[in-house]
């Protein structure tokens, strides 16, 4: 495993960590704060379906060249995501959530940063894949 392929994999476990840092925001579901701010995506259920997300990025850490259109669906899934933050972020006060909770507050804060960054992370790494094994196949 070359150098390239050792900073994407330590990508993948580190897109899983901050899936699974919804444990610490959202205190092992029970801030209220969270699913109250916006009920529809950030439910406990949809807080949960996060974590498993996160747990998807990890489990693929050592194999993502095997499975490129898995990532390509990872990249949707963060592109969603950003959105929905941005959609979010733009109708709303951050500020009447930090008064609730700052646990909450710092969550709406950075949860649509890190979808946005690791789409882009996980469209690069499925571009990668898709160019590598076109070369490969001679097309």
């Amino acid at each position: 495993m070359g150098l390239k392929n050792k900073i994407i994999t330590k990508g993948f476990v580190v897109a899983g960590l901050m899936n699974l840092s919804v444990l610490i925001f959202s205190r092992f579901f029970t801030n209220s704060t969270i699913p109250e701010t916006d009920p529809v995506v950030m439910s406990n259920f949809g807080l949960l379906m996060i974590a498993v997300w996160g747990l998807a990025y990890i489990s693929v850490a050592k194999h993502y060249n095997s499975v490129t259109w898995l990532v390509a669906v990872f990249a949707l899934v963060k592109l969603i995501y950003g959105c929905i933050w941005t959609q979010w972020i733009l109708n709303n006060d951050i500020a009447d959530v930090y008064k609730k909770d700052t646990m909450a507050g710092m969550f709406y804060s950075v949860y649509g940063i890190n979808d946005w960054l690791f789409f882009v992370f996980f469209l690069v790494v499925f571009i990668t894949l898709l160019t590598t094994k076109k070369k490969a196949i001679g097309v």
